[in-house]
């Protein structure tokens, strides 16, 4: 490819196989009938002409090496759907072998290779300690928090001690949606794929982003740094101003832990968004928000990426200038995940 820019991937996927994750769990789990995280019956890739399988680390270097990745980090496939699982064992079984996972069967094989770790979020005291042992002894780079499936919004403070701890590893959290699970956003509405797709991410990150910002997650965790993965970035002004509009004239009395105005949280250069090479407006968002919290994500080998052709897009971009192009395709990455 002709880009001359370092390229990071901030958001790839493993397409693992619960007989992949099965190894790291124990027998009880192994033995189960049922999957072990819910599914559905969509089919993504139009009978197999969409996307491809990236299920191990060779499969991953070789598309790295094809695109002119330098450095990659992976989040789950059928693990995105983490927060739909209902058994709080089960949650803490599966989020512990995606870590041992990601960590023995990617992050040794290269350190080209990353990945994010996933806590039960249905048990909140053992989230804390995964999340501890997955930064601290396993070395993952961050934490996925799911924006769908989950009881509660992102924002309630039942979930605290778990941004608690990751302010205190120093761990950035992706907050990132699916489609997949018994009943997602709008899903319940359509009966087409395109339909429940095109609404599902966007629809969740602005649930959550909501969510968080008003019930003061970014306020009470000043240091925490949030990514808001796979939805685009150009919603962010309008939704930020919206925010604004609303905080105004009832945030004192319906928000009181968000203390400022959401577009001040903003400033602090730690709410991060996704860069796609489709949108028109990444150049104006850009200049609004600061192009060193947007950041470029491949999504592959998942049915609708358009790696690697849209790294050779975006740093083509005419809205965009060589400092802006250089954030979007590493260094915000680097900042994000403290890479080195």
């Amino acid at each position: 490819m002709a880009n001359h820019f370092e390229v990071i991937d901030a958001d790839g996927h493993i397409t693992e196989e619960d007989n992949q994750l099965k190894q790291y769990m124990d027998s009880r789990y192994v033995k189960r009938a049922a999957t072990l995280t819910p599914r559905d019956s969509w089919d993504r890739s139009l009978g197999g002409t969409l996307g491809t399988r990236a299920k191990d680390a060779k499969s991953w270097l070789d598309a790295m090496d094809k695109g002119g990745v330098s450095t990659a980090v992976l989040y789950p496939t059928n693990g995105l759907s983490v927060g739909w699982i209902r058994e709080p064992d089960v949650a803490v079984a599966y989020s512990k072998a995606w870590n041992d996972f990601v960590a023995e069967e990617f992050q040794k094989v290269s350190p080209r290779l990353k990945a994010v770790a996933l806590v039960p979020f249905q048990d909140v005291p053992e989230a804390v300690k995964e999340l501890r042992r997955a930064i601290k002894e396993l070395k993952l780079v961050g934490l996925m928090l799911p924006a769908v499936g989950l009881r509660l919004p992102l924002g309630h403070e039942s979930y605290w001690p778990i941004y608690e701890e990751a302010e205190k590893l120093d761990c950035m959290v992706g907050v990132h949606a699916t489609v997949r699970g018994p009943h997602y956003f709008a899903g319940d509405l359509f009966d087409q794929f395109i339909e429940v797709h095109t609404l599902s991410h966007s629809f969740a990150q602005m649930l959550q982003c909501t969510s968080m910002m008003f019930r003061g997650v970014f306020d009470r965790f000043p240091k925490l740094r949030v990514a808001f993965m796979e939805a685009g970035c150009s919603w962010a002004p309008y939704w930020f101003g919206r925010m604004n509009e609303e905080w105004e004239k009832r945030g004192k009395a319906e928000a009181p832990h968000c203390t400022k105005k959401p577009t001040e949280y903003f400033k602090e250069g730690r709410i991060y968004f996704h860069a796609e090479d489709y949108e028109p407006l990444i150049g104006a968002t850009a200049n609004l928000l600061s192009h060193k919290v947007i950041y470029y994500a491949s999504d592959y080998p998942h049915w609708d990426t358009e790696f690697p052709e849209n790294i050779e897009h975006l740093s083509r971009r005419e809205d965009l200038n060589e400092e802006a192009k250089k954030w979007l395709l590493a260094e915000s990455a680097k900042k994000l995940y403290n890479l080195q």
